[in-house]
């Protein structure tokens, strides 16, 4: 079953960069049919569920793998063991499957873990036209009708020109936050090709240690293959990379209280 998110890459690059199916399939390793498949559906279907896979020969020795993986993370890339090293101990202690299973666990471990991305990465705080959007939420307190009331605020700003579009909710639900980027979207006129966020729960079921890997939320991924951007997570516990959302309370205020009257 091929995966929501690479399922918008897919559409991404046959409506945004204009790229052929066969350039697609060359790109993504992907069957033909199969892209064509997910490029019929107007709007694509979130994956169904998958039974999980079953107990392996390799499955007793996880645990000793992965805390073997952990030591060889924190040492100088020249000092870490080889994947035949590491096959070699576990069948020394009773291992009997095949070394490609081994290096196949290695290879997902690493993957999900984000150990094969650079802790350098960074988001550019400058863009170009149609580059990028943030979206962010914030709680704000506001009087309706002569009661105080907390609400929750979308904020939707275009990186590049500093466009942005509010939209208040009473909770911050999958709901508010598809119809927060629909209203956005069309007051702003379009959908830029990438969309900057938080580590919020309504788009990360899961964020690991280390790196910018993300176990994205399917209805979430759903949405960003519908309107082809492609979304960007920040590092946890790193504001600085998310520029100019985190700026706009004063203006929302100033917005909601003239509003307001």
């Amino acid at each position: 079953m091929i995966p929501m998110t690479m399922i918008g890459k897919v559409r991404r690059m046959f409506h945004r960069q204009d790229k052929s199916v066969r350039e697609i399939a060359r790109l993504t390793s992907l069957s033909r049919n199969t892209i064509r498949k997910y490029l019929k559906d107007e709007v694509p279907q979130e994956p169904k569920y998958e039974r999980g896979v079953g107990a392996t020969k390799l499955t007793p020795f996880h645990d000793g793998l992965i805390e073997a993986l952990v030591v060889d993370a924190h040492r100088p890339r020249k000092e870490r063991r080889r994947t035949w090293t590491l096959f070699e101990q576990i069948r020394a202690a009773g291992y009997e499957g095949c070394y490609s299973r081994v290096t196949d666990f290695i290879r997902a471990w690493r993957c999900a873990e984000g150990k094969s991305i650079s802790t350098n990465a960074f988001v550019p705080l400058r863009y170009e036209l149609g580059e990028a959007f943030q979206f962010d939420w914030s709680e704000e307190g506001l009087v309706i009708g002569g009661m105080y009331r907390k609400l929750q605020v979308a904020h939707t700003k275009l990186c590049a020109s500093r466009a942005f579009w509010l939209t208040a909710y009473f909770s911050q639900g999958h709901e508010m936050l598809f119809d927060a980027h629909t209203r956005a979207f069309e007051a702003l006129g379009g959908v830029a090709r990438r969309g900057i966020y938080d580590n919020m729960k309504t788009a990360v079921d899961k964020v690991p240690r280390k790196g910018k890997g993300r176990l994205v939320n399917e209805r979430f991924a759903v949405m960003c293959s519908h309107y082809l951007f492609e979304p960007d997570f920040c590092n946890v516990a790193s504001g600085w990379e998310y520029g100019v959302v985190k700026k706009m309370s004063r203006c929302l205020l100033m917005t909601l209280y003239y509003l307001s009257g």
